[in-house]
């Protein structure tokens, strides 16, 4: 989700749900994915169809109930977002909500199965495999990182022998977050962005990175988000398989069930059909600043920490498979969502698990899931403890737009 203790990137409050996370640190980048985006001619077929869709859904928003979460996305493109996109499933089905655009230079329309970067929700695909691992024996939650990636934390205060897998998975490491680095951050999200747009990135340099800066504290003695806990989380998924943890994951989740529209994209620049553009100012503060595409990007800068790409049906039939125990053992699902306090300054009601978020919203209800943040995307995944009301969506910019007010438009009306 975006948590953030420092502004790393301005507007974070933005990106957690309610906007209370902006106190606890978080700085997610995800980019890419397979095959190519639709060419303007496609685009301009889509929009016909797009136009039917979003005029039956918005008839439809009052009887469903939706309309307090229509209003958010109308108000998030009004605020600057190019198209925002939602789906909503409970008691009633199904409904599919859209605003202004998927592409700003052809005016295709977003439409219900466009697939996007979805960033920081990645860390709920990771932590579930590391926790199938250990309920197949193959690890500890409490093994050190040394154990399984011997001399890879060390440096600046660092030690891999004080740190364990668990502590990785909740953010308790205290590992200083390799995105913080403002020379990365300058080469992937600034003006250093379209030189340095398609480099690939080995964890091993990321995780370098994090070592040339002192942690945040001992392990164990607060919460930090930092991305560098789920590149180093991703190492260990290779290390006790053999395999990447893109494999890993489209093996023990993505194939099982049928996710078709989700993947792992590694080095691949590109998105897969349908999906629209992904806009992005580079960090300026200027309100004028030029937008630019930054729909290719080389996901490897995020890696375990964010670089997958999927769409909002199949972003919730993974957290309701989740939450309802159809991926993991009772044990590691009750380890999953034993949370830790978000530390000072954020309010009760929240806290993060093992690569998941918990917040009990101001009207009582109490929700579960993961949002994310990269170049040209915020998305975010919300349901219920049972999973029968949930939300996924999108904005295809990353300046703008307030992701908690649709979350609680949506549970609170």
């Amino acid at each position: 989700m975006a948590i953030r203790t420092k502004p790393a990137h301005r507007g974070g409050a933005r990106r957690a749900w309610t906007g209370a996370l902006a106190a606890a640190a978080l700085v997610s980048t995800a980019l890419t994915g397979p095959a190519v985006a639709s060419s303007a001619a496609s685009d301009a077929s889509a929009a016909s169809a797009a136009s039917a869709a979003s005029a039956a859904s918005a008839a439809s928003v009052a009887s469903v109930g939706h309309a307090a979460t229509q209003r958010q996305l109308d108000a998030a493109v009004r605020d600057g977002v190019p198209g925002a996109l939602a789906r909503v499933t409970d008691h009633d089905g199904v409904w599919n909500g859209a605003a202004g655009v998927a592409d700003r230079t052809t005016g295709r329309e977003r439409l219900p199965r466009d697939r996007y970067r979805v960033a920081s929700l990645t860390k709920t695909f990771v932590a579930t495999v590391l926790l199938q691992l250990e309920a197949e024996g193959r690890l500890g939650l409490d093994d050190t990182v040394e154990s399984w990636l011997p001399g890879v934390v060390c440096g600046n205060g660092h030690d891999g022998r004080t740190v364990t897998v668990r502590q990785l998975l909740n953010h308790t490491s205290g590992i200083f977050n390799y995105n913080s680095d403002l020379e990365f951050r300058r080469k992937v999200a600034g003006d250093g962005f379209p030189t340095h747009r398609y480099d690939t990135w080995q964890p091993e340099q990321l995780t370098a990175l994090a070592m040339s800066h002192p942690p945040y504290f001992a392990p164990g003695a607060g919460f930090h988000y930092s991305n560098t806990n789920y590149i180093l989380a991703g190492m260990i998924v290779e290390r006790v398989t053999g395999r990447p943890y893109g494999t890993e994951i489209e093996r023990r989740i993505l194939s099982p069930l049928e996710l078709r529209a989700t993947s792992a994209p590694g080095t691949d620049v590109r998105m897969p059909r349908p999906s629209g553009r992904a806009y992005s100012k580079l960090l300026s503060q200027d309100p004028a600043a030029e937008i630019h595409d930054v729909t290719e990007l080389n996901p490897t800068l995020a890696g375990a920490s964010g670089s997958m790409i999927s769409d909002s049906a199949d972003l919730q039939r993974f957290y309701r498979a989740l939450l309802r125990g159809e991926l993991l053992p009772a044990e590691q699902l009750g380890a999953m969502m034993d949370t830790v306090d978000l530390g000072a300054g954020v309010p009760a009601g929240y806290g993060y698990g093992l690569g998941l978020l918990r917040q009990e919203l101001p009207c009582g209800v109490e929700i579960w899931g993961h949002s994310g943040d990269t170049r040209g995307s915020l998305s975010a995944v919300a349901m219920t403890r049972d999973g029968s009301h949930s939300i996924a969506f999108n904005f295809n910019a990353d300046w703008t737009g307030d992701t908690g007010k649709v979350v609680e438009a949506e549970f609170c009306g």
